[in-house]
């Protein structure tokens, strides 16, 4: 199996679509494979699913995530593991071992970003992210 997790210095980024590299993970029978870090460049929804899509990604771990980027994974048979934060390594070793605690309310229902702002600062997922951006 093939896992990716959105992230940035070690830890998981809190928003799929603005996430700057993927931590991509092997697992071979009982053996986890790597770390190996993707860089995702100036990448949007769409250009991220194909990245994963190409790597042959089968579960995506994530904090925050949009209703078109989990249907656009969903298309590409990319099964969403959201709600997720801390050290990488120890989410991925959670996720394969099922001890992995995750907020239940993940999804971002907003676009209107402004330059500075990253779900995570405000709790994207823990509550209806539109609340702070309705205009």
């Amino acid at each position: 199996m093939i896992i990716a997790v959105t992230s940035e210095n070690g830890e998981v980024f809190q928003h799929f679509g603005h996430t700057p590299e993927f931590t991509i993970y092997e697992t071979k029978g009982d053996e986890l494979l790597g770390p190996r870090v993707i860089p995702t460049g100036e990448n949007g929804h769409g250009a991220l699913a194909g990245i994963l899509d190409a790597l042959g990604v089968e579960v995506l771990i994530c904090g925050g995530i949009g209703g078109g980027a989990q249907m656009a994974l969903d298309e590409i048979g990319v099964k969403v593991v959201g709600g997720a934060s801390g050290n990488v390594d120890e989410v991925v070793k959670g996720f394969i071992a099922g001890t992995l605690n995750t907020r239940s309310d993940f999804s971002c229902h907003h676009h209107e970003h402004d330059a500075n702002h990253r779900c995570g600062d405000h709790g994207c997922g823990e509550h209806n992210c539109h609340q702070h951006h309705d205009k």
